[in-house]
């Protein structure tokens, strides 16, 4: 059986990591490389650096760090954030990055992704998904969850899948920092829809919660941050409990039975 992925994401702005609720109240939580070796040590499985303000400097600055974290990281990175064009992601990948996240350069041009899979594989490409609920539907938003698409998420999620991408990182903007769990109609509407791996993200407050995105929502990987962040929570607990509650997981030194 397949392992499910415990995965750490660390929302990068001016070199800091931030945290905040709803895509708002942003503060500084701590310096990125040293928390991503932290997670690491714990038996986090991935770690993701989202760049949230995706200007040109702010993308320079993540490539930096992408640098940096790549030289002590043995676990495999995602980076995102104002990734536009294929070259911008063949820059992510020499700076170390092992796979490559993009949200809103897919919606204005889902070519992107095609073009990406084609040139680096598709096990590089993540297309990210941030959705909220709209009168009873769920629907696509961009520019750091600020700007309503329109697209309909399940379909959008089979559009990424067929353009190339070859995992859907799946954030709700209601449920985003807000512990209350994560949205698994949502989850569990997408991970039906497509054939790639889904990462649930936008929720988690406790290890229940993690488990249920497994159990209930049928995600491959579930994101996690402010709770680490807080020390409401570890890795290693995290995992832990997704192992006794059945959830296959891979062994760590941390992950105790």
């Amino acid at each position: 059986m397949l392992t499910r992925r415990l995965i750490v994401c660390l929302d990068v702005k001016g070199g800091r990591v931030v945290k905040g609720v709803n895509f708002e109240s942003l503060r500084d939580v701590g310096d990125p490389v040293a928390l991503a070796e932290r997670y690491e040590r714990e038996g986090a499985d991935e770690i993701v650096y989202l760049d949230i303000s995706a200007s040109a400097e702010e993308r320079a600055t993540l490539l930096d760090l992408a640098r940096r974290t790549a030289e002590r990281l043995f676990i495999p990175l995602t980076i995102g954030g104002g990734i536009r064009t294929a070259d911008d992601v063949a820059r992510a990948l020499r700076a170390g990055a092992d796979k490559v996240s993009l949200n809103t350069s897919a919606v204005e041009r889902p070519e992107v992704l095609a073009e990406a899979s084609h040139r680096f594989g598709a096990q590089c490409v993540v297309a990210s998904i941030d959705a909220a609920l709209v009168d009873g539907a769920y629907r696509v938003f961009v520019k750091g969850g600020k700007v309503p698409t329109g697209l309909e998420a399940v379909a959008w999620a089979r559009e990424c899948e067929r353009q190339g991408a070859g995992e859907i990182l799946l954030t709700s903007i209601d449920r985003d920092g807000v512990r209350g769990g994560y949205d698994l109609a949502l989850t569990r509407a997408i991970s039906e829809a497509v054939h790639v791996p889904v990462i649930a993200s936008g929720g988690a407050g406790t290890s229940a919660h993690v488990v249920e995105a497994f159990d209930a929502g049928g995600a491959d990987a579930a994101l996690v941050a402010g709770i680490l962040h807080d020390g409401v929570a570890t890795v290693a607990e995290l995992k832990s409990a997704m192992k006794r509650a059945g959830v296959p997981v891979r062994e760590t030194a941390g992950v105790a039975a």
